[in-house]
């Protein structure tokens, strides 16, 4: 279990999978100087319900992990949470989508665009 220190004064646990996808999601977001509120549900040991923090780049923020290795990111995962922090609710945890790994059938071929030369190029037809 990891740990997510707000402000030195708010802290609260998370694994350390999720808590390396929320350091990503909350530091891009950060880093581009964008404010934003951030909750999770308060563990039934310490009361329950939930916290909301805002998020803004003159906060001070901790992530503190328990193990010494770094977790694997899963893009999808990590899709999901920004699409929730940019949102107007903001960030909030969410499972880990099921196909992480992604298997090979669920990958999408790369997409690649090229520039077609004005010779090959002809216009529609107007009718």
């Amino acid at each position: 279990m990891g740990k997510f220190i707000y402000d030195g004064d708010i802290k609260v646990d998370f694994e350390d999978r999720l808590l390396a996808h929320l350091q990503a999601v909350i530091m891009a977001k950060v880093r581009r100087g964008e404010s934003f509120p951030f909750t999770w549900k308060d563990d039934i040991s310490t009361g329950g319900g939930r916290t909301t923090v805002y998020i803004h780049p003159n906060v001070s923020l901790v992530f503190k992990y328990h193990g010494s290795r770094t977790p694997q990111l899963s893009p999808a995962w990590l899709h999901a949470l920004t699409y929730n922090a940019n949102s107007g609710r903001g960030l909030y945890v969410i499972p880990e989508p099921d196909d992480f790994p992604p298997r090979e059938s669920a990958q999408r071929p790369e997409m690649v665009f090229r520039e077609v030369p004005n010779e090959q190029y002809q216009a529609p037809a107007q009718t």
